[in-house]
């Protein structure tokens, strides 16, 4: 089955690049400029909603915090602002093995597709900060796709934008649940997760990971 996998949808940050608590610093940032201070309940209370939904478009996170679209929108540009401060500060690197991993895949002919939960601008950021830009055959953010995960979307994107012919030709791998429901609700026979993320194998696992990696470096052999 695995040798029949033509594309493979990878997720970013806690799959390819490390993450590091970049999220939850910019997220602190975010939180700050709608007056929720950090070690308040309400910071820790947004804090563990962040944390369980890692991996989902951001913007739809801070809806879910703040209500208020005005005030989703006010939270969305401060956490892009202080995640920019932060990988221009130098705090952005590829997990080790990503980008071998990535060129193995395609050099047996498979495409690769780098999709993200942040905007276009936070992960191009990202990509010219690793000299990524070409790395992949693709990249998506959710607003290119319609939703962000745990919907389908990023993937039956990619599969269309890459001429793919079935999503029983999809790998997808991530480090998060949503990740995995994305996967799973996409139809692709290979859901990997990697342990180098968010979530840990009993969450990636019961949001419907094939396979648990330790990093996405075993990724090209478990495809063959």
């Amino acid at each position: 089955m695995s040798n029949d996998i033509r594309l493979v949808v990878l997720d970013m940050a806690g799959t390819t690049v490390a993450d590091d608590g970049l999220v939850e610093r910019a997220f602190d940032a975010a939180a700050a400029a709608l007056g929720v201070e950090a070690g308040t309940p309400d910071h820790a209370r947004m804090l563990d909603h962040v944390r369980v939904t890692m991996g989902e478009s951001k913007i739809s996170v801070f809806r879910h915090l703040f209500g208020e679209e005005a005030k989703a929108q006010q939270a969305n540009l401060a956490f892009e602002a202080a995640y920019h401060d932060l990988v221009e500060a130098g705090h952005c690197e590829a997990l080790p093995g990503a980008a071998e991993a990535i060129e193995q895949l395609r050099s047996a002919g498979r495409k690769v597709v780098l999709t993200t939960g942040f905007s276009r601008s936070t992960q191009d950021r990202i990509l010219a900060a690793l000299g990524w830009q070409d790395i992949a055959d693709l990249t998506l953010c959710p607003a290119e796709a319609g939703r962000g995960r745990p919907y389908p979307d990023l993937a039956l994107t990619a599969l269309l934008r890459t001429g793919t012919d079935s999503v029983r030709q999809v790998a997808v791998a991530g480090d998060t649940g949503y990740d995995m429901l994305a996967g799973t609700r996409a139809g692709a026979p290979v859901v990997a997760g990697v342990l180098t993320g968010a979530h840990g194998e009993e969450r990636l696992r019961a949001d419907g990971a094939t396979h648990v990696l330790a990093s996405i470096a075993e990724l090209p052999a478990l495809l063959g």
